[in-house]
């Protein structure tokens, strides 16, 4: 009886052993699982992998992209990407399925400018051939892949995605465990002696009647033999809670990316984007101070960055007593504004300080469209004693629409419009809307003291201020309040007041520029002054603060 339960628990034992270790090795699954795009799909100049086609919580995903040639692989937030992309034609990988990498192709334009160098991407790499990439998200938010030669070529297509296998063996340790105890018990049976008890004859021919019905009985059900397998099975199945079930359905790792919430908010640069934008900045700028060639300032410097710029190089090279322009730093930076706008032009601000400036620069950066870089729109030096007003630590800032004015004292190009007004006349209607600030009492200072001086009182002299409303940019700060930076255009005009009189130009500066010591028409000295304001909320008693400044001497012509 004994062997007829053995042999059957060693043989179950075994078998379970065997196909649990089976799964643990030659039976087991691949550690990872590649997913390709298909064979023939169409190119366009771009290649576009969403964020869909990567599990959000995977950190092992990587990407490997095959080509002829040269190739560009940038990452950079979804919606950037696809604002870059625009109408161009292009191939999208969006997801993973059983069959391998789903796309999508979208007819469009042929050609596309080349990605590489973009201020969008958060990182980019330029491969020759192949890469493989390991797929990381920079920050919250979602990411995409931007794939491209050169534009004019075909972007790769060739792509596979390759991420961890979670399909698991959840039986191996159960089985081997199962199959062991299954063999212990067979082997333990066939060494162990069952006891034999002495009866009185009656009872003993009583139970061995007993004992040959139960034989009987025993072989009609199957018996021990079925017992053994039942418990080996039971305790193979109960051993399965030692390990976590989970799917080996390789499309099962892909999950539809969760959507950011509608109040949810990213800047438009990381740190290490602003870093490597105003290091650019600073470098064009430097090699353009250095060569006083306005041409080399094209590629990240626009608006009153340039205009000031230009004219002080042109300045400089007919009067030498005019200084050189203050440098533009990348580091350090002391604080920053970043808006979070999805929609373009943006700005950034941040505030710098290189070792030679007394006193820190606001450097505003603007970016026209997804596809052009970010210039330096005007570099403003802070006016001595102001504080410039912070995000109060949010990550991001709104832009503030320059001609409505939501919740502020004043919309930004009022502001503007405002401190023109005030320093072309210093007792107008404007008189009590800024708080006393050493740039205006300076402009306004000298504007008095020129028509106070007895050597002009046969010229008739005017000083006119004009905000130019394509340079004006806003920010919201984190008191309700806005940043708002501006250019305005300084005319002062002095021409003779009766026949026979004539304006003295005579050891000036306006001598050098125009070639000449007097004239009897009159002259036109034109100024460009960046200005910073701070406005203050509509519920505020505050007046409008002038933070910063800078004056650049334009140009001096006769009439």
């Amino acid at each position: 009886m004994r062997l007829k339960i053995a042999i059957p628990a060693l043989v179950i034992g075994a078998l379970l052993m065997l196909a649990g270790i089976a799964q643990l090795t030659f039976w087991a699954p691949s550690e990872t699982v590649t997913a390709t795009v298909p064979a023939g799909s169409e190119s366009g100049p771009v290649t576009v992998i969403d964020a869909g086609a990567k599990d959000p919580g995977a950190d092992d995903v990587d990407i490997t992209v095959r080509a002829e040639g040269t190739f560009t692989l940038a990452v950079g937030r979804a919606g950037d990407v696809d604002a870059w992309v625009g109408d161009a034609a292009h191939l999208r990988v969006t997801g993973i399925d059983e069959a391998g990498l789903e796309t999508t192709f979208t007819d469009g334009e042929e050609t596309a400018p080349n990605p590489s160098g973009s201020d969008l991407w958060t990182s980019e790499e330029t491969a020759h051939g192949s890469v493989t990439y390991r797929w990381l998200d920079p920050a919250e938010g979602e990411f995409s892949i931007l794939l491209a030669a050169d534009g004019e070529n075909p972007a790769p297509t060739d792509i596979s995605i390759t991420w961890p296998n979670e399909a698991t063996t959840d039986w191996a340790v159960p089985m081997i465990v199962g199959g062991a105890l299954a063999l212990v018990l067979g082997i333990a049976l066939f060494f162990v002696t069952p006891r034999r008890t002495r009866r009185p004859a009656a009872e003993g021919s009583r139970a061995h009647q007993r004992r040959i019905e139960n034989r009987k009985t025993s072989r009609r059900s199957g018996g021990a033999p079925f017992s053994v397998a039942v418990v080996v099975v039971g305790l193979t199945a109960s051993g399965a809670g030692l390990a976590h079930a989970s799917s080996s359905d390789p499309s099962s790792t892909q999950t539809a990316t969760t959507e950011a919430a509608a109040d949810e908010t990213y800047p438009v640069l990381l740190d290490s984007q602003l870093e490597r934008i105003l290091a650019s900045v600073a470098n064009v700028v430097a090699e353009g101070d250095a060569a006083a060639d306005a041409e080399l300032l094209a590629p990240r410097v626009a608006e009153a960055a340039l205009a000031l710029r230009t004219a002080n190089y042109a300045v400089r090279s007919q009067a030498s007593d005019v200084p050189e322009p203050t440098p533009v730093a990348a580091e350090p930076v002391l604080t920053t504004l970043v808006s979070s706008g999805t929609t373009w032009p943006r700005t950034v601000v941040a505030l710098t300080q290189a070792e030679e400036n007394p006193v820190p620069h606001a450097l505003v950066l603007v970016q026209d469209d997804p596809r052009s870089n970010y210039r330096l729109s005007a570099a403003i030096q802070m006016l001595p004693g102001t504080t410039f007003p912070g995000s109060d630590g949010a990550a991001t800032v709104d832009e503030v629409p320059l001609d409505e004015a939501p919740g502020l004292a004043f919309a930004p190009q009022t502001a503007m419009d405002a401190i023109a007004d005030f320093l072309s006349e210093p007792d107008g209607d404007n008189a009590d809307t800024f708080e006393a600030n050493s740039f205006a009492d300076a402009i306004t200072s000298f504007q008095a003291d020129v028509i106070a001086d007895p050597g002009n009182e046969s010229a008739k002299i005017t000083f006119v201020h004009e905000a130019d409303p394509d340079f004006t940019h806003a920010l919201a700060t984190g008191d309700g309040g806005a940043m708002v930076f501006g250019y305005l255009n300084h005319t002062y005009s002095s021409v003779p007041r009766g026949a026979g009189d004539s304006i003295d130009l005579d050891g000036t500066v306006y001598e050098s520029l125009t070639g000449e010591t007097s004239t009897d028409e009159g002259i036109n000295v034109r100024y460009g002054e960046a200005v910073m304001m701070y406005v203050p909320p509509a519920d505020s008693d505050e007046l409008i603060r002038v933070i910063g400044a800078a004056q650049q001497l334009l140009s001096a012509e006769l009439r």
